[in-house]
This record gives structure tokens, sequence and C-alpha cells, in this order.
């Protein structure tokens, strides 16, 4: 199979720069090896080669519940939730440099191990790199709302990306979304209402407990923004249609 150079389709992250401070560099140094992924690339540092598996149990050392976070950020979400349930495997993708550098620092600072990271695109993530019904639940919280409308179409949130979430999430499991912007928890929901492979409630859920308040949320209710939780439950397709 050719395997393109370069991505034909828009992606839905902006890369930013930032250098990472001297604390972040000792984590880093003290974790990276260690906690962020390795894996053969494609075209670019946030591509993967679509022949590459994640083998959660030779990752992690052992057979658990796993939650993956799209676009983790500094890790403040991840980390918490790790530390409350040291019985789950927690798998981070961010693209952000100083976001994962950051997160390794809180990792260190509450002894936390059992979180990976890749510096990744999502969706190439759950195209290929996860497997079929591998996640217990997958997390979308506060992702780029792309406000103008011509950059709607760079939005994750789509009938194509809960096709693509339907493939890892396990019967039964959950797909979790939060965001601060009206226009997109609007989307988030149609999305969920049109999918065939969610069970969604058609409305607003409650707070999900398991999600930290973080710098980014606290900042959108301060501007006055509501925040707006939702989620799909993975239908089983062996009993869609009967």
């Amino acid at each position: 199979m050719n395997k393109p150079a370069f991505r034909t389709e828009p992606v839905s992250f902006a890369r930013r720069g930032g250098k990472i401070n001297n604390r972040q560099q000792r984590a880093w140094d003290a974790l990276a090896g260690s906690h962020l992924l390795d894996f053969p690339r494609l075209a670019n540092d946030t591509s993967i080669d679509p022949e590459h598996r994640f083998d959660q149990a030779a990752v992690f050392g052992r057979k658990a519940r796993l939650v993956v976070e799209i676009g983790s950020g500094r890790g403040e979400a991840i980390v918490k939730a790790a530390a409350d349930n040291p019985d789950t495997d927690f798998l981070a993708l961010e693209v952000y440099i100083p976001g994962i550098a950051a997160t390794l620092v809180a990792m260190q600072n509450q002894h936390v191990d059992n979180i990976r990271i890749a510096l990744l695109n999502a969706t190439e993530a759950l195209d290929t790199m996860l497997g079929p019904a591998s996640v217990d639940e997958l997390w979308v919280f506060f992702p780029d709302p792309w406000r103008k409308l011509r950059h709607h179409k760079r939005r994750l949130v789509t009938a194509s990306f809960a096709a693509q979430a339907a493939r890892v999430v396990k019967p039964g499991g959950v797909w979790r979304l939060a965001t601060d912007w009206q226009h997109y928890a609007d989307q988030m929901l149609q999305v969920l209402e049109h999918s065939p492979d969610f069970a969604s409630s058609g409305d607003w859920d409650p707070r999900f407990d398991g999600r930290v308040i973080t710098r980014f949320e606290a900042r959108g209710t301060h501007g006055g923004h509501s925040i707006r939780d939702l989620s799909g439950i993975r239908l089983d397709p062996s009993t869609m249609g009967s």
C-alpha cells in the first residue's frame, strides 16, 4: 500500500509554539522514556504508521479498564482521574509538547504511574492504532471550538468522528464530551442524536463527577459561558437492528 506523504484532510488542531521550562524538562527527562509512547511515524511528528497497534497489556503490564482522553492539554483532568482510579489505565492523546511536559510534571508531583501519553493526531489513533472495542471510556473535553464559520470544518466532533469513536469504544462503554461553546455543544448533541452507534439522552448531562475543573474551564465560566456535558453509550452491534 502506498502511504501518503502528507495529510489530505483538515486537522482539528493547530500546533502552538512554546518552550518547556526547567521543571518540565526535568520531568520530561525522568518520565518521557517510560510514559511517552514511542512508535513509528508516517509523515510528521503527530502521525503514526497505520500498521502500528497499541498493546495495552504490554504497555501497562496488566489488564485493566482503559480510558482515553483526546486533547489532554496540561493533564489536569487525566492526572486527577488517574490518581483517583489507580486500577484503571489512562491514555492521553496530545499534540502540544508544553502540555505534555506539564502533564509529566503533574504525574511526578502526584506519584501517578497509570498514564501513558501519545504525541499523536487523535483521529489516526482511532483509525488504526487502537483496537476495535478496546476502550471503556473516550473523553473529549473542551476541544477547540473553531468559532469562525469558515473554520467549522475543522471541528473534531462530527458524524465521521462519531463513527471513528464507535470503532474503538466497547459495547456499553461511554463517550464523554464537554464544551463551553453553546454552538459547538448543539453540534455535539446533534452528532450524538444522529449516530446509529451511540445511545444518548437527547439532552445535556449533569456535570461528570470524574472531570476536574481545569483552569481552562474556569476561564470559560468566568467569561459567562455555560458548561455543557454530554455522553453517549456505545450500542452493542450484535443486537442492533434486531
